[in-house]
């Protein structure tokens, strides 16, 4: 699914509808950082979001902007990415349904994969007993220039 303008108008509708089932305000700041989320096309941390609203002069507190993301979250607008026990990050949901990454043991690197192999063999793939909205594949391991640096350490040792 490529990201258009059409599903930004259907982004704001559904979060705005969301906010009403909840009894929310629709405020000026909850507006804002949902727009700069979702002008953003990659993965995001509420810094992130929070500097963007900065840098545009806009204040908002970091704890709306995480209140927020968190009524995203509910609203199955934005999905939660934990690479790690101390990485979590952001992403669109109708973004992340086309997304797979590589992420470093080493040195924490998050890298997306682009593959339309990988996309193509698992579109279709149905599980038993389970209704799948959508899926991310995460694959670990140690990403080239860690492996070099080991490598190199090793052979640094031998000599």
């Amino acid at each position: 699914m490529n990201y258009t303008y059409n599903n930004d108008d259907i982004l704001r509708k559904s979060f705005s509808e969301y906010l009403k089932s909840k009894k929310l305000r629709q405020t000026t700041e909850r507006d804002a950082i949902f727009a700069k989320i979702c002008q953003t096309k990659n993965l995001f941390t509420p810094d992130t979001i929070w500097k963007q609203l900065e840098d545009d002069h806009f204040h908002v507190s970091r704890a709306s902007i995480y209140n927020t993301i968190v009524l995203l979250l509910d609203a199955k607008i934005v999905v939660r990415h934990q690479f790690s026990s101390t990485i979590i990050q952001y992403e669109l949901k109708c973004i992340a349904e086309q997304h797979h990454y590589t992420i470093c043991t080493s040195c924490n690197v998050v890298s997306e994969i682009k593959n339309d192999k990988i996309n193509n063999h698992f579109s279709g793939y149905k599980i038993s007993k389970f209704a799948s909205e959508y899926y991310t594949l995460y694959f670990y391991g140690i990403c080239s220039k860690c492996k070099y640096k080991q490598m190199h350490n090793i052979m640094k040792t031998k000599e």
